[in-house]
């Protein structure tokens, strides 16, 4: 009998390319091997997440990304997080720090303390952990390019403390690679930006034991247009470059590999999500096994931060993003995820408020504490749809891996621009069916409400902060010995000039309070700076 035009189906095809049937059944995974491709939660290849009893044993960690104007303001926004029951900090820097600038230069203007604290000294770092026990919280520091300065900064806060370095647990996000690609925070060029990650690496695993040196973040390079696919393909491709780069100093990969993390966006399709993070854990188990000769489970293990994309949330209609943000806190419960730091509903067009903060935090502790979602481990495994499309996922990032290498591998890929011009592109995509409705965006492009304008508050400039900021550069520069500081750099800067380690100078400097600007202007008189492909 002939099909009418309503029994039709349109096509379903997911973000990476993946064509979703209607009914799924024992035949799609007819061919799967237990052992081999699923296994035991706890046991290679970790497909159904990287502990035993996951969270039947432990939540995970909820760490709400935050910071804004001087660190006093970013203390006390710590402080009433860790009152609301977070578990974890996660620390926002502005953009002049990020940078490598000082508040008081002439780039920082309008931009100090905007979208993150300040940081110019040793000084604000202490200020910002004023009554913090950061021997008993893990504190995330989201910094690149000038990563190795922050670290040595926490270093010398915890020495301050009376906390001794093996008690220091927290993670930099020390992802240059990253930064060419999908953010633009870079300071030096390539190959010297890397060889400050091996640095840090070496140095955390002779000294640091429970710290992790850096967090390889395919979040920004999704946030930045890529599909599920791209984002976990590059994010293995940057990790396998800095294992090299790590490598090189006679290190064992099961010296540092344990602790390696990943920073992972979530927003788009629930189930192919949830797919990309079971085929993600799999397949870098597989990568650190077979490629590097990896003996220790540990070092197979995917650990990683997921919590949601602010590319997933809409100015328009700003209450749906609540609803969004549940849902991917959902899957990332779903995924395996160690650690949480879910959008908040305003983050679309601001620095997140206290109250769009709080709803994101008791989001996750609802699930964690009403929603069953500490009750069993991998929930989704077995199901015939969930395993095919784990599969079909797994296939796909290898295939986009391949590509990467074709290219020479990702520092030459970035060095010319390919692999921005492949993101840039599928953002052109994606944007594109955005605006025809081939993606559906509630708010924006289906169920739209002509008549209702937004009622957003935006979290307030306060030009003042600058102006505190440099006063308090000039107090400490006013009060340091500048002999001391004065040789401190230079003693980085023969550091720099050779293979030593410079994270022993960058000590010395940072504990003589020279300034993040100082010691950065260093960098470049060695290293030079970063000069973006022509064309992109």
């Amino acid at each position: 009998m002939k099909k009418s035009k309503s029994d039709e189906l349109s096509d379903v095809i997911l973000e990476s390319g993946i064509k979703v049937r209607p009914v799924y059944g024992p035949e799609d995974i007819k061919d799967l091997k237990f052992e081999e491709e699923i296994g035991q939660p706890g046991e290679y290849p970790f497909t159904r997440g990287i502990h035993p009893l996951m969270y039947r044993k432990r939540p995970w960690t909820m760490r709400q990304y935050s910071g804004f104007g001087t660190a006093k303001e970013t203390n006390q926004r710590f402080k009433w997080l860790l009152e609301q029951g977070q578990t974890a900090l996660n620390v926002a820097f502005d953009l002049p720090t990020q940078l490598g600038l000082d508040s008081d230069d002439p780039f920082a203007e309008e931009e100090v303390g905007r979208v993150g604290m300040a940081i110019d000294t040793l000084k604000d770092l202490e200020e910002a952990f004023v009554d913090i026990p950061i021997d008993k919280i893990s504190t995330s520091l989201t910094i690149n390019p000038v990563a190795s300065v922050m670290l040595a900064m926490y270093l010398v806060v915890a020495e301050k403390q009376g906390i001794p370095w093996e008690n220091v647990r927290g993670t930099t996000q020390n992802d240059i690679l990253k930064e060419y690609i999908g953010r633009g925070t870079w300071i030096f060029p390539v190959e010297p930006s890397i060889r400050l990650i091996g640095d840090m690496v070496e140095f955390c695993s002779k000294n640091i034991p429970r710290f992790n040196p850096f967090s390889v973040c395919g979040y920004h390079i999704r946030e930045s247009g890529a599909t599920p696919v791209q984002e976990m393909a590059y994010a293995f491709e940057i990790a396998k470059t800095y294992i090299r780069e790590v490598l090189k100093r006679e290190l064992n990969i099961d010296d540092f590999a344990g602790r390696i993390a990943f920073n992972f966006d979530i927003h788009g399709n629930l189930w192919e999500q949830v797919a990309k993070f079971r085929a993600g854990r799999r397949l870098w188990a597989k990568i650190i096994k077979e490629q590097f000769k990896a003996n220790n489970p540990r070092s197979m293990t995917l650990r990683m931060i997921a919590g949601g994309g602010g590319g997933g949330l809409t100015i328009q209609q700003p209450e749906n993003n609540i609803v969004r943000g549940a849902y991917y806190a959902l899957i990332s419960a779903l995924s395996g995820t160690q650690t949480m730091a879910l959008c908040s509903y305003d983050e679309a067009y601001t620095i997140p408020s206290k109250k769009a903060a709080l709803i994101s935090l008791r989001t996750m502790q609802i699930l964690a504490d009403e929603m069953g979602l500490r009750d069993t481990v991998d929930p989704l495994g077995g199901s015939y749809y969930i395993e095919r499309l784990t599969n079909e996922m797994e296939k796909r990032i290898v295939e986009c891996m391949s590509s990467v290498e074709e290219m020479g591998g990702m520092v030459k890929a970035v060095e010319s621009g390919t692999i921005q011009k492949e993101v840039s592109h599928q953002a052109y995509i994606r944007e594109k069916k955005i605006q025809s409705g081939e993606i559906a965006k509630i708010g924006v492009n289906k169920y739209v409400t002509e008549e209702e304008k937004a009622d957003v508050e935006l979290h307030p400039f306060n030009p003042d902060v600058a102006e505190e900021q440099k006063r308090r550069l000039l107090e400490i520069k006013a009060s340091r010995k500048e002999n001391e500081v004065r040789e401190s750099l230079e003693g980085l800067k023969k550091a720099a000039h050779t293979k030593e380690n410079v994270m022993p100078q960058i000590l010395k400097a940072v504990r003589n309070y020279a300034t993040l600007g100082e010691i950065t202007k260093v960098f470049k008189e060695v290293f030079g700076e970063f000069k973006e492909p022509i064309g992109l």
